[in-house]
């Protein structure tokens, strides 16, 4: 029996008294994270903000197993709001489309939620109506025309079904419920509210495809209601693909169990201090970043240089060679070895005693 076959759905419970000391640490944390995020300039914030956004589309993509180009990502973010950085690249529409709707969860998390906007989102994330060769049914929800709603793996022949969601003749209904709950401001902790928000949306499965990236974006919106404003400073989704094995175990057991859903919260709160914790680590590189160029900006002599000392600056994971250099440059290798050793005569690079450089 599934958790939306018991006779009392949607009416779920869980132990307060249990979750209280994992709430108390992940509000304290939260306050923390919000407010030293406070304390920085308007540019810093901004720049704290994309780097989070733009981590959030990644990885909340990633989770479905597609990987999206991050410069892309990066760029349609800072363009959908309205920054002005340097070393912007086009974008898909693809790319676009989660973009849009992570936004959208985010900077208007305090608009109520419904039919009209949850369709719009779904439809956005697959704008040519395709999911690589196979046509999406967006902007309505699933009908099951080729049969009930499963979550599968497994090679072809040897599948393994998961979950089966309810079939389509209660979705309406179904949908209705979870929008006057999401909407009404009852008295429930809102990181609480997102956990629930989160499992209750991926249980009903109302979409063909997107459910997964779309209960994320649910799950920031109530999480930015939580911290009362639409700057994201940490990244649900970046922590859920790290978790990705136990997210997707506790979610099998939860939906398989009771309307005693007190284990998957305590999951969600544990991954979530994670995700705020890891959150500390982005804040340090962001204002490390900024204070780099505060130093060094009159120091740059091309467009060339600064785009890869950005790439440094971002966590670049790889020894940065001429030949990469060149590569990702767009210019000739003698051109991007002149470049390096313009930054290691200034001091701003300095040679690996394997090869390579790095940041000084």
């Amino acid at each position: 029996m599934y958790i939306y076959e018991q006779s009392n759905w949607p009416q779920f419970k869980w132990d307060a008294a249990k979750l209280l000391t994992l709430l108390t640490k992940v509000r304290n944390l939260q306050g923390r994270v919000v407010g030293k995020m406070g304390a920085l300039g308007f540019e810093l914030k901004n720049q704290a903000n994309l780097e989070i956004l733009t981590q959030d589309v990644l990885k909340s993509t990633e989770i479905e197993g597609e990987l999206l180009n991050p410069d892309q990502v990066r760029s349609s973010v800072a363009r959908q709001l309205g920054l002005d950085i340097s070393g912007l690249v086009p974008s898909d529409r693809n790319v676009d489309g989660v973009v849009e709707m992570m936004i959208d969860a985010t900077r208007n998390f305090d608009k109520p939620l419904n039919k009209d906007r949850l369709f719009a989102w779904q439809s956005a994330l697959f704008p040519s109506g395709y999911n690589g060769m196979f046509k999406v049914l967006t902007g309505k929800w699933r009908d099951d025309s080729n049969g009930p709603m499963q979550v599968i793996s497994g090679p072809m022949g040897k599948e393994k079904m998961h979950y089966q969601a309810p079939a389509t003749d209660s979705l309406e209904a179904e949908m209705k419920s979870f929008f006057e709950w999401i909407n009404d401001r009852q008295d429930i902790d809102l990181v609480i509210k997102a956990a629930i928000t989160h499992l209750w949306f991926v249980t009903l499965h109302p979409f063909e495809d997107g459910n997964g990236r779309i209960a994320r974006a649910i799950s920031d919106m109530q999480l930015a209601r939580s911290d009362n404003q639409s700057y994201r400073f940490y990244s649900m989704s970046t922590q859920i693909r790290k978790e990705r094995k136990q997210y997707y175990d506790i979610l099998k057991q939860t939906q398989k169990g009771t309307l005693n859903i007190t284990s998957w919260i305590e999951w969600f709160l544990h991954c979530l201090l994670h995700a705020l914790e890891s959150s500390e680590t982005i804040l340090e590189r962001v204002i490390s970043k900024h204070n780099f160029w505060v130093n060094n900006a009159s120091k740059i002599k091309n467009e060339r240089q600064e785009k890869l000392l950005n790439r440094l600056l971002d966590g670049f994971d790889r020894k940065l060679t001429s030949s990469k250099w060149a590569k990702i440059a767009k210019c000739s290798q003698d051109t991007a070895t002149r470049d390096i050793q313009n930054l290691i005569d200034k001091n701003i690079l300095y040679k690996l005693p394997g090869g390579g450089r790095s940041t000084g």
